[in-house]
Parts: C-alpha cells; sequence; structure tokens
C-alpha cells in the first residue's frame, strides 16, 4: 500500500502508543488505524486518540460485521474500510472523509438562531445549546448543516449519505442513523422526543421548519 504514489505524506507508527506520540507531534490531517496492532488494539487507540485530538480516523480491518463498524464509529471514527481493498478504494475513501471535514459555508451571519434554545455557530463548529456552547465533531457538523438547510423538508437516508458522507457511501444507512444519535444527544433537550431532527420512517429526517416559526413569530 504505497499512498506516497497518490500524493500524501505518510508518517507510518508500528503501535498504538507510537500512533498516539506521532499524533501529538506530528498533527497529521488524517489517521489510518489498523485495528489489529501489537500492545493495544485499535479500538482502545482510537479511544485513547479521541481525548487529545478530532483528527478525521478511518480505520481498517479483516472484520466487516456491523456491530464491530457501529463500535469503531460510536468510539469516533470518520469511516470503515474492510480488507482487502485496492489502493484506489482506499484513497477514494480518504479523500471522501478529507473533504467532509472541511468547513462548511454557513449563513452570512456566522450564528445562525434556531429558537431560544439552540443556535448554530458556523464560525467555530458549535451548537449553542440552552446558553452553553457544544463542540460539534466535523461530521457531525455537516450533517446537522444540511439538514437545517433543508428545514421543514423530508431529507432521504441516501441524500444525506451522498451530501454529507459521499457518493460511494449512499447504501450505508447506520451511519446516518448513528450521527443523527450523536446529533440528537447534543442538540435536543430531550433525545428520545426529538424537537429538531424528526425521523421520516423508511425514508429519512426533517429538520423542524423554524424559519417558518420565526415569521410566524414575528408577524404575531
Amino acid at each position: 500500500m504505497n499512498l506516497d504514489l497518490e500524493g500524501f505524506r505518510v508518517i507510518e507508527a508500528s503501535s498504538g502508543v507510537e500512533a498516539l506520540r506521532r499524533v501529538r507531534e506530528d498533527l497529521p490531517d488524517l489517521v489510518l488505524l489498523d485495528v489489529m496492532m501489537p500492545e493495544m488494539d485499535g479500538f482502545e487507540t482510537l479511544r485513547l486518540l479521541r481525548e487529545i485530538s478530532d483528527v478525521p480516523v478511518v480505520m481498517l480491518t479483516v472484520r466487516a460485521e456491523e456491530e464491530d463498524v457501529v463500535r469503531g464509529l460510536e468510539l469516533g471514527a470518520d469511516d470503515y474500510v474492510t480488507k482487502p481493498f485496492s489502493v484506489r478504494e482506499l484513497t477514494s475513501r480518504i479523500r471522501a472523509v478529507l473533504r467532509r471535514t472541511g468547513t462548511p459555508t454557513g449563513p452570512e451571519s456566522a450564528i445562525l438562531k434556531i429558537d431560544d434554545y439552540l443556535s448554530i455557530d458556523y464560525s467555530r463548529w458549535e451548537a449553542i445549546v440552552g446558553g452553553k456552547r457544544v463542540k460539534l465533531r466535523p461530521t457531525e457538523f455537516r450533517l446537522l448543516h444540511h439538514l437545517i438547510e433543508n428545514a421543514g423538508w423530508v431529507v432521504p437516508h441516501e441524500t444525506l449519505l451522498s451530501k454529507v458522507w459521499g457518493y460511494e457511501y449512499r447504501d450505508e444507512v447506520h451511519y446516518v442513523r448513528l450521527y443523527v444519535t450523536y446529533l440528537r444527544q447534543k442538540i435536543e433537550p430531550d433525545p428520545a422526543n426529538p424537537r429538531y431532527i424528526l425521523t421520516e420512517r423508511g425514508v429519512g429526517y426533517r429538520f423542524v421548519d423554524f424559519r417558518h416559526k420565526t415569521a410566524e413569530e414575528e408577524n404575531g
């Protein structure tokens, strides 16, 4: 696997402990993390990595079970590639992750007010929830951004996957479900009874039409 030929500068680490040290010292743009490593497996390495960095992570594994994929995503991985894979596939996934961890274009005002409880700060990738700032990870922020852009409309799973993750992810519905759960835990007053991100069963998700409500309040 020679990613140097694809235009990437690669820094290697032979163990999870060394990987954590290299992340601190070299500040990479992305980490490829193998689940099977000596001393400390990829899951434990990822858990510790997320305590010190928000760097995008793509996990590599020979195991394709959904529970392993979900475990990696829950620990903070941005993507999961199952062996064997081609350099072309891996490169495509890397570029997709790097694209979606770029800064989304926000509204003219840096802070978008949804209502008195929730606002979104586009300049800092944060939600302001009940007066407290909540940091959002890049994929969480892009997903929320796309839902807000289409407030009041149902956005199908496939559309969210294509827009947020990339066209090649259009069948990975569990990615959307998992990240919607993350967002609800961060922005909803009661995640079990969401006020903002509503489920349209079998279709996708809809962000509440806050613009219509705001206009009614101003006219009322």
